[in-house]
This record gives structure tokens, sequence and C-alpha cells, in this order.
């Protein structure tokens, strides 16, 4: 590609196809994470209701089933984004047309691109903070600063899935390629 000229559409293609790809098995891995973090919460929670019918509660349970929550629900952020599962309210927007659509999105987009990333690092900046502090929690002396930077790493991650969809949306429509092609091909023709 030369300097200053714009990039083809089948570079743009094979960029879009790497970024997703490397959004997809990212995301693969994180809700593999958020999947074993409820396992453990359900174990947890089980464990704990049987273990206080025939003994006493299990120590720590409700450390252990927060951290778990905290885990399951950030590693979750950036696959329900890729699924489309978070909920929307498309009374008024379902009614737009394409373009209208679209455009909507790409302002959505544009505002939660940013947004999710000023999260992410204030949340890192939190656990910086609690990992310099040394802070536990009070029955099982467990770090907080893990949990906290995995959090930030979801929400990261959901930055990055949105990013994504970004690139997606701006791509030209499928009749504007015709349109182009159609004025390019009429220029052509008259010189």
């Amino acid at each position: 590609m030369q300097r200053g000229r714009c990039p083809k559409k089948e570079d743009l293609d094979i960029f879009m196809n790497k970024i997703d790809k490397l959004a997809d098995a990212i995301n693969r891995l994180c809700v593999w994470i958020s999947g074993s973090a409820l396992i453990v919460m359900m174990l947890m929670g089980f464990g704990n209701v049987l273990s206080r019918s025939f003994w006493r509660p299990l120590k720590g349970t409700f450390e252990i089933i927060g951290f778990a929550g905290a885990l399951c629900t950030a590693m979750a952020l950036g696959f329900a984004q890729m699924r489309k599962n978070h909920v929307g309210v498309d009374i008024i927007t379902s009614k737009y047309s394409r373009r209208w659509h679209r455009l909507t999105a790409i302002i959505s987009y544009m505002i939660s691109v940013p947004f999710f990333a000023i999260v992410t690092w204030r949340v890192a900046a939190w656990g910086m903070t609690v990992m310099a502090s040394g802070e536990r929690s009070e029955t099982l002396q467990i770090a907080y600063y893990p949990f906290i930077f995995i959090t930030a790493a979801g929400f990261g991650f959901l930055a990055l899935v949105i990013f994504v969809d970004l690139l997606k949306v701006c791509r030209p429509l499928p009749d504007e390629d015709e349109v182009l092609k159609d004025a390019s091909q009429e220029s052509a023709d008259e010189s």
C-alpha cells in the first residue's frame, strides 16, 4: 500500500477478519472462565447449605461466591456483546431505515468504546491502589486486587468487542458498494 492512499477493500477485509478472530478467541477464554466461576458459585452454595444441615457452614463461602460472581459477570461481558445478548430497547430504532439504524449504531459504538476504555482504566487504577494497600478479604485473607484486575480485563475485552462492532458497522453497505462501482464505471466511461 502506498503512502497517502486508502487501503484496498481486500486489505480491510483481512484486517477485520484477523481482529474479529482475536476478539473471538479472547472472549471464548473469558466465557470459559465465567462458566467455571459460575460452577464454583453453585458448588459453594450447595456445599454450604449441605454442610450447614449436618455440621456448620463452610468458612468463607460468602467471600468465594462474591469473588466468583465478579469473575462470572466481568468475563461474560464481551461474549454477551458478541452475541448481542445485552438488553436493548428498540421501540424507536426498529422503525428507522437501514441508514439511520446504522448511524445510530455508529454513534452508540463511538460513545461506548471510550466509555468502557475509561472504565477499564479506572478499575485497573483502583486495583493498583488496592494492591499497594495490601487489602485482603476478612475471613480467608484472599487478596482483592487479582479479582479487580480480572474485572478490568473483562471491561477491556468488552471495549474491544464494541470496537470490532464499530469497524463492522463502518464498512460500506452492500448497496453502497454497487453504487460506488457504478459511479466509478461511469466516470471511466466518460473519460
